[in-house]
């Protein structure tokens, strides 16, 4: 905030803005440190006269900040009766700007603050982006010297116990489904249709072998040139498709000649 004053109107009093100040203790602390004057000693009178000229431009409309600056000038007006009439004696060592002095210097610090930590702020943004984190410094690896002798080593060895061996059971299942077989069913059912589904041959299966043996045999007949494979798009039905100029009944081309026992064809030589 500029707390800067424009020229003097006429001796002893300040033309200043009230929109710049934050409150009425900013306003009263800007009077006193632009004039130079000890905070611990402060002219109550002129300070006073001064603070009512300064308010005199306040909107009457604002009441919630007119009302802050008209408490401190009561407040001042309060300290400068007591300072002008006569006090009982007691109360001579208590000086009436104790309160106001107390609450300037904790204004001034805190303001003090708060323009440290705007520019700490502005400094930290214009080298870092929003939410950056430090990292964390690493702590010193220390070598610690070895307090244990080998005889506690060896002795805490001694009493480690051995988990108990587990038995695993390695089972071998034998292939049931064979591509032979695929292929012979492949082969009954285009007997009586001249084309079918893939999921038709699957539906009675759940095992995966049984969708992968029957893929293979429809490939393996497709080779033979028994049957022809389509497919709209990819990721749709697969159709199997008999072919006309041969009859599904006299061919045989998963005979033992040319399959082996694990479903993989061999050409002879």
């Amino acid at each position: 905030m500029d707390l800067t004053v424009t020229a003097p109107e006429r001796e002893g009093f300040f033309l200043v803005e009230i929109d710049r100040f934050q409150g009425p203790l900013d306003l009263l602390l800007h009077l006193i440190r632009t004039q130079d004057i000890d905070i611990f000693d402060i002219p109550i009178s002129r300070i006073t006269d001064q603070f009512l000229q300064a308010i005199k431009s306040l909107d009457p409309t604002d009441l919630d900040g007119a009302g802050e600056f008209l408490e401190m000038a009561a407040t001042l007006i309060h300290i400068k009766a007591q300072m002008l009439l006569p006090r009982p004696v007691e109360d001579e060592e208590e000086d009436p700007r104790a309160e106001l002095v107390r609450r300037l210097l904790e204004y001034e610090q805190i303001r003090e603050i708060t323009q440290r930590l705007r520019a700490a702020e502005a400094d930290r943004g214009r080298r870092f982006g929003k939410g950056y984190i430090p990292p964390r410094p690493k702590k010193s690896l220390m070598e610690l010297p070895l307090e244990t002798t080998w005889d506690e080593v060896f002795a805490a060895a001694l009493e480690v116990e051995m988990p108990p061996p587990r038995r695993v059971d390695h089972r071998v299942t034998t292939r049931l489904v064979t591509m032979e077989e695929k292929a012979v069913i492949i082969l009954a059912q285009l007997k009586t249709n001249a084309k079918i589904k893939f999921s038709e041959l699957l539906k009675d299966f759940r095992e995966r072998s049984h969708g992968v043996m029957t893929f293979l045999a429809g490939l393996e007949l497709t080779r033979r040139r028994v049957l022809f494979l389509r497919q709209a798009r990819p990721f749709t039905e697969l159709w199997l498709y008999r072919r006309d100029d041969v009859e599904a009944d006299e061919m045989d081309p998963m005979d033992a000649d040319h399959m082996s026992d694990d479903g993989v064809t061999r050409d002879d030589a």
